[in-house]
């Protein structure tokens, strides 16, 4: 294990009700006047936004509001907050919905202190150290950006996706009620689902040695992951199946399960791309980039892709022929992700093969600076990757 630091300071406030606490964990944590970020409107017809609304006003807060985020938030928005916060003397930013959400509030909050444009932290990877406060208020389980110190927008000049962190990005709250989950149909919830994994599977994969607790953090999330997904795809108002899911999207994500041990996000990296060409549903992406990844780079490691199969996935173990069971592991995930209705390829994204070689030039990616912490990937490595997914 190696040497590491941790801190998540994050309050979060979890289950029925929670919400009506917005305003006392605003005033906790020095909010006098807030920008309310949302999305397309599911915040307002659900009814969450006037209760957010009305715990403000019963502590005399007050607020402006920025709506519009889309999936794979866009940075033109982010300069709009920014000028806004600025006008307006915004002193904390509260988001209210999911993950693109709480990405964009993010990044206003970094670039409304800022003198350059926010989106330097973007594009150098420089850490963020200083930003308004940030509070959520989370309404779908997949990005875990509601306990983590990341964001991760999509530029519109050239439609860059890229992401930056640190530690004044952490949410100072967030509040949970996974009754605001239920409402969302399922292959939103599957896409999520699928996100939550690709978040612990980015961490579990990795070139560290006798990490034991937190391989056993990592399987631990997955084994529960696995148990109630199908019960929420079954019955999408199952309030303990989606309880169990919105706690796992923040545990995937907070870097609990990363400590001490290298991690890799080339999946990420490859999904980046796809989500940046054709809009698609980020965790759509990763379900189809995953088992190809897995697939390209297992006998790096045979034993780790084993262990995952046996521990995960209950396969058997071939001590023979351990290849034959790490194969086999991978084969149960991507059936698992096929069960709750994620595509397995290009073509089901609608995704093209000609635009391989674009995606791979938009990436950036060079035998001298490739991707992957896991495993070393150059150009025609990534190209190998795209090429099993279609």
């Amino acid at each position: 294990m190696e040497n590491f630091t941790f801190y998540a300071p994050t309050y979060f406030a979890f289950g029925k009700g929670s919400e009506e606490n917005v305003g006392a964990l605003v005033e906790r944590f020095g909010g006098k006047k807030v920008l309310i970020h949302y999305g397309g409107g599911s915040a307002i017809r659900s009814g969450l936004m006037d209760k957010v609304i009305a715990s403000l006003k019963s502590r005399n807060i007050s607020y402006i509001e920025l709506g519009g985020v889309k999936p794979n938030p866009r940075s033109g928005l982010v300069y709009q907050g920014i000028d806004l916060c600025r006008k307006e003397n915004v002193d904390f930013i509260l988001a209210v919905g999911g993950g693109s959400v709480i990405d964009s509030a993010k990044a206003i909050a970094a670039g409304v202190v800022y003198e350059g444009d926010f989106w330097d932290y973007y594009k150098t990877g420089k850490p963020v150290d200083k930003a308004l406060p940030v509070g959520t208020v989370l309404t779908i389980a997949a990005a875990g950006s509601e306990g983590s110190p990341d964001s991760v927008i999509t530029h519109e000049d050239g439609m860059y996706k890229l992401g930056a962190s640190g530690e004044a990005l952490r949410p100072k709250f967030s509040v949970l009620n996974p009754e605001y989950t239920c409402s969302l149909p399922a292959y939103q919830t599957a896409c999520g689902i699928t996100d939550i994994m690709a978040h612990v599977c980015e961490r579990y994969f990795t070139n560290t040695k006798n990490v034991e607790i937190t391989d056993r953090l990592c399987e631990g999330i997955l084994k529960a992951m696995i148990e109630e997904s199908p019960k929420v795809i079954k019955n999408l108002h199952d309030y303990e199946a989606r309880a169990n899911i919105m706690w796992a999207g923040m545990v995937a994500h907070n870097n609990i399960c990363g400590v001490g041990r290298g991690q890799d996000w080339s999946s990420h990296c490859l999904e980046h791309e796809l989500s940046a060409l054709y809009d698609v549903a980020h965790g759509a992406g990763l379900a189809v980039m995953m088992p190809a990844w897995m697939k390209y780079v297992m006998k790096h490691d045979i034993n780790r892709f084993a262990q995952f199969a046996v521990r995960v996935w209950d396969c058997d173990m071939n001590f023979a022929n351990p290849e034959i069971t790490a194969e086999e592991g991978i084969n149960r995930f991507r059936a698992f992700l096929q069960s709750i209705g994620m595509p397995t390829n290009f073509k089901e994204l609608g995704a093209k093969e000609e635009d391989i070689p674009k995606m791979v030039r938009h990436m950036g990616v060079t035998n001298e600076n490739p991707i992957g912490g896991f495993m070393k990937l150059g150009p025609e490595d990534v190209t190998a990757i795209y090429r099993l997914a279609l």
